[in-house]
């Protein structure tokens, strides 16, 4: 987990703060539909659960951040696009709000969806 210590102590951010973070950074993306999991019995589990870090898979190691995030995208959008914005909000989402760098986001693009037109 990334820490940081200060004069006063120190902090802890859990991997599942991460994970929420860069969540709501994926939402907010022009082109992304939602998220989506990685595998089958973990994406039933996690559209019954609406937990907010579905389709997010936050690791650290040696004191390095990697997100990996599981999306589904609009179709008739520019992809390559589409995930260069995913991987630059995330990056910047959570380094805003930790302080500390990300080393890497890897963005899969696990499906497109035709919006209904009414």
């Amino acid at each position: 987990m990334p820490e940081k210590r200060s004069s006063l102590g120190r902090i802890e951010v859990s991997l599942a703060a991460i994970a929420s973070i860069a969540h709501q950074a994926v939402l907010s993306c022009y082109g992304v539909v939602g998220t989506s999991d990685k595998n089958l019995a973990s994406g039933i589990v996690g559209v019954l659960s609406r937990e907010h870090r579905r389709g997010i898979d936050v690791r650290i190691q040696d004191g390095r951040i990697f997100i990996d995030v599981y999306v589904i995208i609009e179709y008739g959008t520019r992809i390559v696009a589409v995930a260069q914005s995913v991987m630059n909000v995330v990056k910047f989402s959570v380094e805003r709000a930790l302080g500390v760098p990300v080393a890497e986001v890897n963005v899969h693009v696990e499906g497109l969806r035709v919006s209904s037109v009414d």
